[in-house]
């Protein structure tokens, strides 16, 4: 198909505005998903991810048109860190998975590109991410089923989540067009309305509330000296799901290059792209948000629409921004019952450990092998099982991170990995180069 708006090109004022509400309906749901099932505020949420993809959109020059949301990944880490020193200890964490992101683009500008790619193999990252979904699925579940004022089986809010999860799935599998790319959206305002004439939702708060009003950021050394409670506990929890995060990056930039016809991973370049991810990240733990990575919502409006225009998804970048502070708005995310945030939760913790499983499949990966089968099967176990290694008292290694280490260690020690060849092969793509920008 043939491209709408090109990369640099500028919209219509008439259409300009349209086009971006669009990017940010699209990310909308899942991104204020995130602040509310760790506890952070979505509207720091909001605000972090608009100006993370300014930031991010300036980094790549302006030749990726990519929108930065809240990662999935990082919640059940967040929820670990939250609950061993507050949201300041979470942000800590945040922001040195960030530097990761950083120190990862140094070693990609100066050593190229293959070292990474035989470090996160799909036999790696695909568990991996299997693991973050069904990790999260005894959240999910618990949502749904019980009343949060009691803790106890609630026949009420479980109805309320059912319905959300039914209107999701029929919002996926049945609607075109623009409004197929919103089905979380879509469910979220269906299971509100449902929850609300079932007497489950109080919209006192959204009356009370002021039009304008400053989210609840939480900024170091205002707020909280990160020297007291940095902790090395929750380095090892959050940073190492940087890895995981990033081979998604990976992922996003190769789809984003096919879907725009331009291979983005060379031009501005990948170290570029992951660089502004990190600084998105470290933008949103300065500000008390979960942090960020790029969407594939957001990239599904690119395919269908055509209209890679950065100047579109800087638009929507600026009206989340806008967003974050409408007082209105954050109270009537405040309200929506986590029984329909557990419906929804059904099933997009399930489609994150489908996605992981979609990723062996496109990749080939064989699992008669004893090689990738070893592999794929401990990381599982050690990751969904909860595995932990004990350092100290205040040191933990455990679930996620601690199953990625020993998936990249096996990796690497087991005979039999991918060869150079067949990594490169990865790339052997036919796109348009015709924009050579350093």
């Amino acid at each position: 198909m043939k491209e709408v708006l090109g990369i640099r090109d500028v919209p219509k004022a008439s259409s300009w505005l349209t086009l971006s509400i669009q990017h940010l309906f699209a990310m909308f749901g899942a991104t204020i998903l995130v602040p509310f099932l760790v506890g952070l505020d979505p509207a720091v949420a909001l605000v972090s991810s608009g100006l993370g993809t300014l930031a991010y959109l300036l980094i790549t020059k302006g030749r990726i048109p990519a929108y930065l949301g809240s990662s999935f990944a990082f919640i059940a880490p967040i929820i670990s860190a939250v609950s061993l020193h507050g949201p300041e200890g979470a942000m800590i964490g945040s922001f040195f998975a960030g530097i990761v992101y950083g120190l990862v683009a140094i070693g990609i500008r100066a050593l190229g590109l293959n070292w990474l790619l035989k470090l996160l193999p799909p036999i790696v990252v695909g568990p991996v991410i299997m693991v973050i979904g069904l990790g999260l699925a005894g959240t999910a579940i618990d949502m749904a089923m019980n009343n949060p004022a009691t803790q106890a089986y609630s026949g009420t809010h479980f109805t309320v989540a059912l319905v959300t999860l039914g209107v999701t799935i029929i919002a996926s599998m049945f609607l075109r067009g623009f409004f197929s790319l919103i089905p979380i959206l879509i469910g979220i305002v269906s299971g509100y309305s449902f929850a609300y004439f079932m007497g489950i939702v109080d919209l006192t708060p959204i009356r009370e509330a002021a039009v304008f009003q400053v989210p609840d950021f939480v900024i170091p050394f205002k707020d909280y000296n990160p020297a007291s409670v940095f902790s090395w506990e929750i380095l090892f929890i959050m940073v190492p799901i940087a890895v995981v995060t990033i081979a998604e990056h990976i992922g996003d930039q190769m789809v984003l290059s096919k879907v725009a016809g331009k291979n983005f991973l060379k031009t501005p370049g990948l170290h570029r792209s992951i660089l502004g991810d990190g600084v998105a990240t470290m933008i949103a733990s300065c500000l008390g948000g979960p942090p960020n990575t790029t969407y594939g919502e957001n990239i599904g409006v690119l395919a269908i629409t055509r209209v890679f225009s950065v100047f579109v998804i800087g638009g929507a970048a600026v009206l989340a921004l806008i967003f974050g502070f409408i007082g209105k708005i954050t109270a009537l995310i405040s309200t929506i019952p986590t029984a329909v945030m557990g419906g929804v939760s059904i099933l997009l913790f399930g489609i994150i450990a489908s996605s992981g499983l979609r990723m062996l499949i496109d990749n080939n990966i064989d699992l008669g092998e004893k090689r990738n089968l070893i592999i794929s099967s401990v990381i599982l176990v050690i990751g969904v099982g909860g595995a932990f290694i004990q350092v100290s008292d205040n040191l933990q290694i455990a679930g996620m991170a601690l199953a990625t280490v020993i998936g990249i260690v096996l990796n690497l020690v087991l005979p039999g990995g991918a060869t150079q060849q067949s990594v490169e092969k990865m790339f052997d793509e036919d796109f348009d180069n015709t924009d050579t920008a350093a």
